[in-house]
């Protein structure tokens, strides 16, 4: 099938179930302007992750890698009015632009913006006692997706969910031999979930008007 198929299709569905609404809209555009990386979850899989949240009845996310705040939007109108989403974001343009896409939607008093290295950021966390957190979303640095399920561990518990995005790479996931440090990291991710005595998981491919990727979705059980 074509890439403008899938792209139909996303639009079909998206205009009937998915409620985007101006200051999505606006996030999109105002990350646009600023040449930010059109990397931002699509409609339908913002509307996915808000309902992952909902039917966990997360009170509490975790999010690494924030670019504009797009996810971050959907994921906080999941949550309770004494509800948090902590957000990693190592970009400083990204995390200003983020910051204000989230206060335009009225959900700055849930979403606390962490500048840095989300590998030196996770540590303050867990010193924080910051956790446990219901729902983390992966979507930054692939070749780190290891070292972030590691402190994503830190920081669940039992019935926690950890969502990672694109982790199919097109494909390219199945390259034992790539010389690419995402698909390696996705691959060693994937490699220690299946390993993991605290974790049950699955992956789903997806195509639609991001192209061809997929996610996968793990169940803290211990």
């Amino acid at each position: 099938m074509p890439q403008e198929t899938w792209t139909a299709v996303d639009a079909y569905f998206n205009e009937l179930l998915v409620e985007e609404d101006d200051a999505l809209r606006a996030a999109v555009a105002d990350a646009d302007a600023e040449r930010l990386p059109a990397i931002h979850v699509a409609p339908n899989q913002g509307k996915l992750l808000n309902l992952l949240a909902r039917i966990r009845g997360a009170r509490t996310v975790l999010e690494i890698g924030t670019l504009a705040g797009y996810s971050t939007i959907w994921l906080a109108r999941a949550l309770p009015g004494d509800g948090r989403v902590v957000t990693l974001e190592v970009d400083e343009q990204c995390a200003a632009v983020a910051a204000a896409n989230v206060a335009r939607a009225g959900l700055g008093h849930l979403v606390d913006i962490r500048l840095g290295k989300a590998l030196d950021t996770l540590p303050r966390l867990v010193q924080e006692g910051a956790g446990p957190f219901d729902l983390v979303f992966l979507d930054a640095d692939k070749p780190s997706n290891p070292d972030y399920l590691e402190w994503a561990l830190k920081l669940t518990r039992p019935g926690s969910v950890i969502v990672a995005d694109n982790v199919v790479r097109e494909g390219a996931v199945t390259e034992a031999d790539s010389s690419d440090p995402r698909v390696q990291g996705v691959r060693r991710f994937t490699e220690l979930i299946a390993a993991h005595p605290r974790l049950t998981a699955t992956t789903l491919q997806t195509v639609g008007e991001k192209g061809y990727d997929g996610f996968t979705l793990a169940l803290v059980t211990d």
